[in-house]
């Protein structure tokens, strides 16, 4: 997924829903949602891993946050 879809995707949905608190809206939600859907719902596969060591998160997940910080700094 590229990083800029979650970013986009949570600031145009804070400024359609809640356009006066936008930037905060728009931030919690370009934030926990990558976080929530990109690591927490896959903390049950550690179990099929042959390794028993996983990696939460990883380069395109930080991305998708630290995008979502910014574009949420510019809504403010």
């Amino acid at each position: 997924m590229p990083g800029l879809f979650p970013t986009l995707l949570a600031a145009a949905s804070a400024l359609l829903f809640v356009p006066d608190l936008a930037p905060p809206v728009a931030f919690v939600a370009g934030v926990l949602g990558p976080l929530i859907g990109a690591d927490l719902l896959h903390l049950r596969d550690i179990e099929k891993i042959a390794t028993g060591i996983a990696s939460i998160g990883g380069a395109g997940t930080f991305d998708g946050i630290v995008l979502s910080g910014i574009v949420a700094a510019y809504l403010a």
